[in-house]
């Protein structure tokens, strides 16, 4: 009784202690919405994000474009390619705020990063979401700042350059600072929106994945195929929950990063297109920014994928070597000594060479043998389990399309086949 006491005081401590570290990664959060102006607790809050939003993403491009043409300036400053990447920058950055409003004001931000089905997790799980928290911040200022100090050192230069050549209004040097200030605050704005999402994405998927791979543990021990059973069904029910809240931002990201790029090699490659680092210098940058935050969703869902499928094999491996070791006792006749599962199948042995790097495997995919319980569960109930992972394989979809591997060799033969096309028609 006294042991029980103990234990249920140590978890309530855990607990407490997990909820409180819960409300200030929150809060970090929050700052991090407002600093991008995408908190809308309130009406006045949400008036403010919609109206930085018009004016950041959308009004400024549209009035740097016309302000600031300039049919008389010379080759390195005309922007033959401005058009592109302004409106490319400008479209995912709408695309990420509105599926960032909506997730925020449907869910909250508390259960849109399902923080509130933490709650029966293992500590080992809420430790390693609690340091995802942290790299999330810091991954997203690692791809932010660099990307922006490239964009500051490239805007700086065009102003003082064509200083004398661009178009101003009233006083020369006060006019193009107000410019160029308005032109990286927006630039900044629109790659945080769309980067954020795309990270926010990446957190989720890594709790997810840390919840595969404590669940792989139930195979290392004496445990029910019932609890098995109901503990991937909530997995799943958390992956089917993510592929409804992201399919249509990862789907239109797709195939508006596809068609940015493809756009984009079309006014490059032509005949008539003389490219340089001072013409192309944003539109690259532009690229490279949008190619990395697909490339974010795209490694996120499929890593999520592989590990959940991967439980699959975990499970057949478990089945097989059990199913060997009830083989081995029966047909024993007279057995000297009872032999322990240790000794069959020893969990962990060296079955690979000392060459071999086996710090890649993980427990969802490796190659060790697993320790076995015939005594406590059936023949039926393992192979019942096992049939039922082979036809419940849960990932990450989209409109019902895994988003696995094979999927993403199918879209890159696509791309590859319109590439091909693209550039058949303009240098072909």
């Amino acid at each position: 009784m006294e042991d029980e006491r103990q234990s249920f005081l140590s978890k309530d401590r855990a607990i407490s202690g997990y909820i409180a570290h819960e409300g200030l990664e929150l809060k970090n959060f929050d700052a991090c919405l407002k600093w991008v102006f995408v908190d809308q607790s309130n009406v006045w809050r949400t008036g403010i994000s919609w109206s930085i939003f018009f004016v950041l993403a959308i009004g400024v491009p549209l009035v740097s474009h016309f302000l600031l043409s300039c049919s008389d300036c010379d080759e390195n400053h005309s922007r033959p390619y401005h058009v592109v990447s302004q409106l490319s920058l400008s479209l995912f950055s709408v695309l990420a705020f509105i599926s960032l409003s909506c997730w925020t004001r449907k869910y909250g931000l508390r259960r849109f990063l399902f923080l509130d089905k933490l709650y029966d997790a293992s500590e080992k799980v809420r430790h390693g979401y609690k340091q995802q928290f942290q790299n999330s911040l810091k991954l997203l200022c690692m791809i932010v700042f660099p990307c922006f100090a490239a964009e500051c050192l490239y805007k700086i230069w065009w102003y003082v350059s064509g200083a004398t050549e661009l178009p101003y209004y009233g006083n020369i040097y006060l006019s193009n600072t107000i410019l160029c200030t308005l032109e990286l605050c927006s630039w900044l704005y629109r790659t945080t929106i769309f980067f954020l999402v795309c990270v926010l994405f990446r957190l989720i998927c890594h709790l997810q994945i840390l919840r595969l791979e404590n669940f792989a543990q139930v195979f290392q021990k004496e445990t029910e195929v019932e609890l098995i059973l109901m503990e991937h069904l909530k997995i799943r029910r958390n992956l089917r929950l993510m592929s409804h809240r992201f399919r249509v931002f990862i789907l239109l990201s797709l195939i508006m990063v596809t068609a940015s790029q493809l756009i984009s090699l079309v006014m490059v490659t032509r005949s008539s297109a003389h490219v340089n680092i001072f013409k192309a210098g944003e539109l690259a940058l532009c690229s490279i920014s949008l190619v990395i935050s697909l490339f974010i969703c795209l490694r996120s869902a499929t890593k999520i994928t592989h590990k959940a499928q991967s439980i699959t094999g975990l499970a057949a491996k478990w089945h097989v070597c059990a199913t060997i070791q009830s083989f081995d006792y029966t047909e024993s006749e007279t057995p000297m000594a009872p032999i322990s599962s240790a000794q069959v199948f020893p969990f962990g042995a060296d079955t690979e060479s000392e060459d071999d790097e086996a710090g890649e495997d993980d427990d969802l995919d490796n190659t060790r043998l697993v320790p076995i319980y015939t005594q406590t569960i059936s023949f039926q109930k393992r192979q019942a389990l096992v049939k039922y992972l082979e036809n419940n394989r849960a990932g990450i979809t989209v409109f019902g399309f895994t988003v696995d591997r094979m999927w993403l060799h199918s879209i890159f033969a696509i791309q590859l086949a319109l590439l091909l096309w693209l550039l058949n028609k303009t240098i072909g």
